[in-house]
């Protein structure tokens, strides 16, 4: 069978071969009935039959060869046979496992609500090849089977950890989609490589502009997702075939779209994260990830110098990279103390919850944007994401002053605000809060929070789960070349165990009340950072104990009214 559809031409081919076993008295033919086949069988009592099916499946841009690769595809798994594939598809699933498991004790329906989002993810990509992690990866048609950014800026983290390979499949498929990226951002008069918010093919699917083509921060999610997974994978090809490419193209349309004062380096017209405050100058997350992106594709330029010649990156414009990364400007209100979400944002009126309530959200859903746009009322986590993903530029008491200040503000209309948060609050010692988010992320589609279940899993929140597990109450972060943990302990759970990988290396986490057990279980060495303390496992001595990190005594702050973590949702209950 083969199938193609009409506005991305993409199309996919099925081959099928069936093999019948039964008793030689087992009277059983086939008969053909419309387009397809029926098997017809007698049985008597105590009499069986098995039908064994076999599929192969192809899928791409060239239609016309799909057939005779399904085929071959076909062909070799005929030739491998049911219990070959059986043990093949086990074997995968153990190395998930072996990966990416976390154990939660205290909490059984949270242990198998992060189970179950970690496979719906490895689900997602796992067979991604030439098409990219999908926002409801194949279980519905919710989005209408586009990419977004979540991708690689929620999805990816989780891959570079437990399925490298897939995470690597989905950065060459946006690789291939550069010169797309490059056509749009000469239609925008920019150099470089403009990525799309939403896409299929690789161009943009978007019609509205202001969260889409001003939505820039797109480029930096993109090439810094390769960085990240460079930096867990230590994957030289990648590295030297695709991230300097992403990274060279995106500093490039950086550079253009920002431009100098006195004052430092301005990106204006753009929109960060959160689709309730749009086509803002300044937006912090979108300057801080530019900021991140000059310099990353500075030090591949470094790297691979070789790389650099053929895109035609000279000493100059690496010059002009740095400094515009030196002089961005982080916008940030002196009078509160916190830094702005965007230039002026603090400014804006505040949005008034008291007459509206809970049967009123998502607020996109009743609400013009032309009143969203003008008041502090943030749909998902921006300033607080720029806290998760640069954690570098911001002291400790200034990341609890800006949480502290966000969070009453943020509604969260989006399932993408609670990975951010939950990491965030970790970090800042309010642990329960960030497992009553991870809690949210993961039983998010189980419970049906949002009443948006029936388009398809949330893909991004399930990874959010992990991510927020993992990153947030155990405070992994891979940072110059050695993994930094501050594992704390929720009140609700007396242990959480994971597996780590850096490299080579291998270590297993246990964190327990009584103290934080890390384990070298290969590979030659791993030096870990316990919260400011360095600990070097080697195999002469592979196991060491530490404290177990505590929380801040003061209370978190409020939610907005009816946004408290695992809200029950009003029908339609957001994206």
């Amino acid at each position: 069978m083969r199938q193609r559809t009409v506005r991305s031409e993409r199309g996919v081919a099925v081959e099928t071969a069936h093999r019948v076993e039964a008793a030689d008295d087992v009277a059983a033919a086939w008969h053909r009935r419309g387009g397809g086949a029926v098997l017809v069988a007698e049985l008597r009592a105590g009499q069986r039959l098995t039908l064994e099916v076999l599929a192969g499946y192809a899928g791409g841009p060239d239609a016309d060869a799909l057939p005779a690769h399904a085929r071959a595809v076909l062909a070799d798994a005929v030739d491998a046979g049911w219990d070959a594939l059986a043990r093949e598809q086990t074997d995968a699933m153990e190395h998930v496992w072996e990966r990416g498991d976390v154990e939660l004790d205290g909490d059984d329906e949270m242990q198998l609500a992060v189970r179950h989002a970690l496979l719906a993810v490895v689900q997602a990509a796992a067979r991604v090849e030439a098409v990219g992690v999908r926002a409801k990866g194949l279980t519905g048609t919710g989005y209408g089977g586009h990419a977004f950014w979540d991708s690689e800026s929620f999805v990816l983290p989780v891959l570079d950890q437990v399925l490298p390979g897939a995470a690597a499949a989905h950065l060459r498929w946006r690789h291939a989609t550069l010169p797309h990226a490059r056509e749009r951002a000469a239609e925008l008069g920019l150099p470089g490589a403009a990525f799309p918010w939403r896409t299929i093919s690789g161009r943009e699917s978007s019609g509205y502009w202001p969260a889409s083509t001003a939505a820039v921060h797109v480029a930096a999610a993109v090439a810094l997702g390769a960085v990240r997974h460079v930096a867990a994978t230590h994957d030289d090809d990648l590295a030297r075939d695709v991230a300097v490419d992403l990274a060279v193209e995106t500093a490039r349309l950086w550079a253009a779209r920002g431009h100098h004062t006195a004052a430092g380096f301005r990106i204006d017209g753009v929109t960060g994260p959160d689709e309730y405050t749009a086509v803002v100058d300044n937006n912090t997350y979108t300057n801080l990830m530019a900021r991140k992106n000059l310099r990353a594709a500075d030090e591949l330029c470094a790297r691979f110098p070789d790389a650099a010649a053929r895109l035609g990156v000279d000493e100059d414009e690496r010059a002009g990279w740095l400094r515009a990364a030196d002089r961005m400007v982080v916008p940030y209100d002196a009078e509160l103390g916190v830094t702005e979400q965007s230039q002026d944002f603090t400014r804006h009126a505040h949005w008034d919850f008291a007459p509206r309530g809970t049967a009123r959200f998502p607020l996109d859903d009743h609400v013009h944007y032309v009143e969203l746009y003008r008041r502090q009322v943030v749909k998902q986590a921006d300033l607080v994401l720029a806290l998760h993903t640069a954690p570098e530029e911001f002291t400790p008491e200034q990341r609890r002053r800006d949480f502290d200040y966000y969070e009453p503000l943020t509604v969260r209309d989006s399932s993408l605000s609670a990975p951010a948060q939950a990491v965030v609050a970790a970090e800042i010692g309010y642990v329960d809060l960030a497992y009553d988010y991870a809690r949210e992320c993961a039983l998010l589609d189980l419970r049906d929070l949002r009443g948006s279940a029936d388009g398809g899993l949330h893909v991004a929140s399930l990874a959010g789960a992990w991510t927020a597990l993992v990153t947030g109450v155990a405070g992994l972060r891979h940072d110059d070349g050695a993994l930094r943990l501050a594992p704390r302990l929720p009140a609700r759970l007396t242990r959480l165990a994971f597996a780590v990988h850096h490299g080579d290396a291998r270590a297993r986490v246990e964190v327990r009340r009584d103290g934080v057990t890390y384990r070298l279980e290969s590979g030659d060495a791993l030096r870990v950072v316990h919260g400011d303390e360095t600990v070097d496992l080697t195999p002469a001595d592979p196991e060491q104990v530490r404290p177990l990190l505590r929380g801040v005594a003061d209370p978190p702050p409020a939610q907005p009214p009816g946004r408290a973590p695992m809200f029950e949702a009003s029908p339609g209950g957001g994206s």
